[in-house]
């Protein structure tokens, strides 16, 4: 098996290959409101809108600072049955690697930063351990709804190089102007 190594609020974590589409560089991104405080805003992805994470926040540290190699590692994830594309911030991409089945072990029930339901397991890198991330399950079935509600929200058939944000994620105040005359 193959992985996409990548850093993370100081720590080595990795996915499997096969689920990552790309990876690009950090670019802006588009904030929606009223959405949880990991999901850092939303990108144009060639005419379609994808979610950005912020896995440092998820994993209960600070935001992540953008620097020099920070970038967004799209990914295709199960969602209740769907493939669904979506990205998470990396503060630098690594390596990929290849580990046979017999360098990974069971994720340890204590000592990590994360939840243990979240890790496939943790691959032996000579002396250090990378945590594997299991990226379906890294994200709820709940909290995935939320990320495709934005996407839907969004417009679900945008024109190729068109996002559609509701009004409201764009700031829009007719409501407000009309109050106003």
């Amino acid at each position: 098996m193959q992985y996409l190594t990548f850093h993370l609020a100081g720590e080595e974590y990795s996915v499997d290959i096969l689920q990552v589409k790309e990876i690009i560089e950090y670019d802006a991104l588009t904030k929606v409101p009223m959405t949880p405080a990991w999901v850092r805003g939303v990108i144009n992805l060639r005419g379609s809108v994808a979610a950005v994470i912020d896995l440092a926040v998820k994993f209960g540290h600070p935001e992540s600072p953008v620097g020099k190699r920070t970038c967004i590692v799209i990914v295709e994830v199960d969602l209740g049955g769907e493939r669904s594309i979506m990205g998470i911030m990396a503060d630098a991409v690594s390596q990929v690697m290849e580990l046979p089945p017999q360098e990974i072990t069971a994720p340890p029930a204590f000592g990590t930063k994360i939840r243990t339901d979240y890790l496939k397991g943790m691959g032996k890198l000579g002396k250090k351990f990378v945590l594997i991330l299991d990226a379906d399950r890294v994200l709820s079935a709940d909290e995935l709804q939320v990320v495709a509600s934005l996407q839907e929200t969004a417009g679900s058939d945008p024109r190729p190089g068109e996002v559609r944000i509701h009004p409201r994620a764009r700031g829009e105040r007719r409501g407000r102007r009309q109050r106003r005359r």
